[in-house]
C-alpha cells in the first residue's frame, strides 16, 4: 500500500432522490436570500458558545493545500471595542472625505452610509478575520501558505452563512487600511486584517435598503 493511500480515509455522507435535492437546495436557498446586511444591532449578550460554533463552521472552508490560514479574533471587551471603533471611523472619515473617488461614493449613496460606525461598540462582538499569509516555524523559517485569499474569503462566506443559521444578523465590514487592527488586537507579523464583522441580534425594528439581488439569468451561464 503506497504511502499516499495510507493518508486517505473513507468519506460517507447521506445522499438524497433527485426529488428531495429539489427540494433541500430551494429551501437553503430561500433562506439564504433573507440574509441581509444589517447595521442596527442589539447589545443583547450572545452565547459564547454560539460564537464557538459559527467560527469552527467557517473554519470547515476548504483552503489551498490544506493550510487552513485563518486566525477569527473575537472581541467582546468594551474598552477594546471602543478603540477599534475609534480607529476604524478615523479612517473612515478620510475614506468618505478625499480617499473614495466620486464614483465609489455615489454607488454608496443607496446604502446612507457614513464614517460613523456605532454598531462596532453596540454589537455584542465584533469576529476580526485575519488572514495568515506564511507561517513561522523553527529558527524563524517562513513557510508559504497557499491560495491565501480565496482560502480566506471561502471561510468568511461560511461564517455569514453560518451566522444567518443561528438566527444572528452581521456586517461585514472592511475600513481600509485595517493595519490598525494588527496593532490593536497585538497579531503576530504574518497576520493581515482580512474582514472586521460585528455579530448579534438585530435591533427592535431595523431597516435595511430596499434591493434586489441578481436573477439565475445574470449570474449562471450553462454550457451543455
Amino acid at each position: 500500500m503506497s504511502e499516499q493511500t495510507e493518508n486517505f480515509i473513507p468519506y460517507v455522507r447521506d445522499t438524497y432522490s433527485e426529488e428531495e435535492m429539489k427540494v433541500r437546495s430551494q429551501s437553503f436557498y430561500e433562506f439564504m436570500d433573507k440574509r441581509r446586511t444589517v447595521r442596527e444591532f442589539s447589545d443583547k449578550p450572545v452565547p459564547r458558545e454560539v460564537i464557538d460554533h459559527i467560527i469552527m463552521t467557517a473554519s470547515t472552508a476548504p483552503s489551498g493545500a490544506h493550510k487552513q490560514p485563518w486566525t477569527f479574533c473575537v472581541v467582546s471587551n468594551p474598552e477594546v471595542k471602543k478603540k477599534i471603533r475609534e480607529a476604524a471611523e478615523a479612517e473612515e472619515e478620510v475614506n468618505y472625505n478625499g480617499r473614495m473617488s466620486d464614483e465609489w461614493l455615489k454607488d454608496l449613496e443607496p446604502f446612507a452610509t457614513n464614517e460613523h460606525k456605532p454598531f462596532l461598540e453596540i454589537a455584542p462582538y465584533l469576529i476580526v478575520v485575519f488572514k495568515r499569509v506564511f507561517e513561522t516555524e523553527e529558527e524563524h523559517k517562513k513557510k508559504n501558505n497557499y491560495y491565501v485569499n480565496e482560502s480566506v474569503g471561502l471561510a468568511g462566506g461560511f461564517l455569514l452563512a453560518a451566522i444567518h443559521h443561528a438566527g444572528l444578523v452581521a456586517l461585514t465590514h472592511t475600513p481600509s487600511p485595517m493595519n490598525f487592527l494588527s496593532k490593536l488586537l497585538d497579531r503576530p507579523a504574518n497576520e493581515r486584517a482580512f474582514l472586521l464583522i460585528p455579530v448579534g441580534y438585530p435591533a427592535d425594528n431595523p431597516t435595511v435598503p430596499d434591493l434586489t439581488r441578481k436573477g439565475k439569468e445574470d449570474v449562471i451561464v450553462y454550457y451543455d
